[in-house]
């Protein structure tokens, strides 16, 4: 009762539907206007949108950022219930990693002119509950889940890198480098895991194959809406 209590607030936030990204939104929107203290630089990146691959960069940026938003909503669920354990810390700062990989994809969501996906309502709650449902297993049972889900995400941005390399390197230059970037902390996430137990979890390969075969779905339908 106590555990419940502790989420019900943090679990009523998660409720709020995500707002839309927009670039200079001012002061009721998500980002400063142009020139306001702190406003990051959100619509200074000009992209040469002639001269690229539409289709399959917009899948890739839409797909990227509704998985670092879900794995912002994992990591919330998962300080929710274990933010005062021993194993806090360690969840906060992978959770602050995240932070960084979803601000940057919020840039380059506008900069390239691309779409969030529809289902970005339904992964800020399924995150959520998927990161507190893990908690509430333990520590063991969250390090489980960042091992699947990180895993599952490393494995996807490598695939990205091979099409970006097939389709030009030169020309895919900062989307290679920030991807390449973000897989690599996805992977230290992932070792991180492995080194709190996470194979020591209840039911682990159960749980991992679980977890990954809702990544895949969610991977192939963040792709397509």
């Amino acid at each position: 009762m106590e555990v419940a209590a502790a989420m019900a607030p943090a679990l009523r936030r998660s409720l709020r539907p995500a707002r839309p990204l927009r670039c200079g939104a001012g002061p009721g929107g998500r980002w400063p206007l142009p020139g306001a203290a702190g406003a990051p630089r959100l619509c200074s990146t000009r992209v040469a949108l002639e001269d690229i691959n539409r289709a399959v960069v917009d899948r890739i940026l839409r797909v990227d950022h509704a998985g670092e938003y879900g794995a912002n909503r994992i990591y919330a669920g998962q300080m929710a219930v274990l933010g005062r354990s021993s194993v806090g810390p360690v969840i906060q700062q992978m959770w602050n990693q995240e932070k960084d990989h979803l601000k940057k994809f919020d840039e380059l969501m506008v900069a390239y002119r691309v779409r969030p996906t529809a289902l970005l309502p339904f992964w800020n709650v399924a995150g959520f509950v998927l990161g507190a449902g893990s908690a509430l297993l333990g520590r063991k049972g969250a390090m489980a889940c960042t091992v699947a889900v990180e895993e599952s995400i490393s494995h996807h941005y490598n695939n990205q890198i091979r099409t970006l390399m097939e389709e030009d390197p030169e020309k895919y230059k900062e989307l290679l480098q920030i991807i390449k970037k973000f897989r690599d902390d996805e992977l230290e996430h992932h070792d991180i895991g492995l080194e709190h137990d996470a194979e020591a979890a209840p039911a682990y390969l159960v749980l991992k194959t679980a977890i990954q075969l809702g990544c895949k779905a969610a991977i192939f339908l963040s792709e397509r809406i």
